[in-house]
């Protein structure tokens, strides 16, 4: 899948005497996918020395470019400084256009400026760059005359509204938020002849309504709205040239295969799942890791997640130690960015594997390494940067307390350990409106509870 971007690398290493000075694709986002992180980088340099030459023409457009790639390469690794790099290369290309002078190419610096803090929204969990993000998009949005501003900035908006609208919101509000995508979709389908750049934009704005409906329907457990992701990503992959695109057609088969997954898991359709893991492991094996070490670990946590349904259905001990080892692996990429939310999703779902594989071995040694592990990932984890995962990290832990209890059936004090952890959850998940985590921790706590008078402390 990856052979022309391997035979670029060979004709444009970095110590070729043929290497181009501005970059290998010439300001042509569409070839980007074909570079691996690494040449990724490297374009990134190059992009900007070509934005600082003296002579440039249009520095405003080189600048844009450049922020362009450096966010990909934040997408790719998860590099906070490389983020951080795209948004004030974006910012400076702002300035360069003018809002006054060069309407367009304003509001599209101003698009990729928002899609800089939403990227950082998604990658650490920090919900305050997505109200950034809206204002971006709503500049954006005021000032673009036409072109590519519009309906990126419409896609933005849609997303991180609906996104707001998840933790509350029902059924028939993620089907008016699907709809809401329709247009700016096929504002920017229209424009694929005139600029190269639509039609993979047009996949992303797909993939991004795939993700969101993922989210809304394995919350609200609802077949329709997975069947909906499923089909998205589906549309999503249907147009993709693997070849020419692999990264694109990775993470559209890689969505489609966690619908799948959540759709076997919600109507407890074995085959489902399993049908979903293979196309899970194919994407695996396909994708390498040089070229997106990032979205490698995602898709091994989404096989992970796919096969820790599968040791759910089946009461499988050897689904869930596969589901260990694909966490290990996403782990081993993971393990030089602790600030990254898919860090602590991973470490969280490791932790309980090894504690559903304990009960079902009645090994209270594999509880015992379970046990450890939330607890150095509960030592990493400021709550109060990261509440949400600290939360959830204290209510895996609550669970293997309760394991423990369920395989020795003695109390030697995990009982009071796992409701002091599944209340300070509470805390935290009451203060932040997540009512379906809520849920899952007054749950435990009622479980814990049993015959005894004790009750869930609801803060609701």
């Amino acid at each position: 899948m990856f052979e022309f971007g391997r035979e670029l690398k060979r004709l444009f290493g970095s110590d070729s005497l043929n290497a181009p000075r501005d970059g290998l694709t010439g300001g042509d986002a569409s070839l980007l996918e074909l570079l691996d992180l690494k040449m990724i980088a490297q374009e990134g340099r190059a992009a900007d020395i070509a934005a600082g030459r003296v002579g440039a023409k249009d520095k405003a457009q080189r600048r844009l470019e450049s922020a362009i790639i450096w966010r990909e390469v934040a997408r790719r690794s998860g590099d906070a400084a490389a983020l951080r790099k795209a948004a004030a290369t974006a910012e400076a290309a702002a300035e360069a256009f003018g809002r006054d002078r060069r309407p367009d190419g304003w509001a599209r610096a101003r698009c990729e400026q928002a899609f800089c803090a939403m990227l950082g929204a998604e990658l650490f969990g920090d919900e305050g760059l997505n109200a950034a993000a809206d204002v971006a998009f709503r500049d954006a949005r005021s000032a673009a005359r036409g072109g590519l501003s519009l309906p990126l900035a419409d896609v933005g908006i849609v997303a991180i509204e609906a996104r707001e609208q998840m933790a509350t919101g029902d059924a028939q509000a993620a089907r008016i938020a699907a709809a809401r995508f329709a247009g700016p979709i096929s504002g920017l389908e229209s424009l694929t002849r005139r600029c190269r750049a639509a039609r993979l934009l047009a996949v992303e704005a797909r993939l991004v309504l795939a993700d969101l409906l993922i989210g809304w329907g394995a919350r609200l457990r609802d077949t329709e709205l997975l069947t909906m992701a499923h089909d998205e990503a589906d549309r999503a992959a249907d147009g993709l040239d693997v070849a020419y695109e692999p990264l694109s057609w990775a993470r559209a088969v890689a969505l489609r295969g966690q619908a799948l997954s959540l759709l076997g898991e919600v109507t407890g359709e074995v085959e489902v799942m399993a049908e979903a893991v293979s196309a899970l492991a194919e994407v695996v094996s396909e994708l390498s890791r040089e070229q997106s070490p990032l979205d490698w670990a995602r898709i091994q946590t989404a096989l992970a997640q796919g096969l820790q349904a599968l040791g759910e259905a089946g009461a499988s001990e050897r689904a869930y130690e596969q589901a260990v080892t694909c966490y290990d692996r996403a782990a081993y990429v993971l393990k030089n960015a602790p600030a990254l939310s898919l860090r602590a999703f991973g470490a969280s779902n490791r932790a309980l594997c090894l504690a559903r594989s304990a009960e079902l071995s009645g090994d209270l040694t594999v509880l015992d390494a379970a046990e450890s592990a939330f607890k150095i990932e509960l030592t990493a984890i400021a709550a109060k940067r990261d509440p949400a995962a600290w939360a959830l990290l204290q209510v895996n832990l609550a669970r293997l307390y309760e394991a423990r209890m369920d395989i020795t059936g003695l109390d030697r004090g995990e009982r009071a350990s796992a409701a002091m952890a599944l209340n300070a959850a509470l805390d935290v998940f009451g203060e932040m409106g997540l009512r379906s985590l809520s849920a899952i921790a007054a749950d435990a706590l009622s479980r814990l509870a049993g015959g005894s008078t004790a009750t869930a402390r609801s803060p609701y």
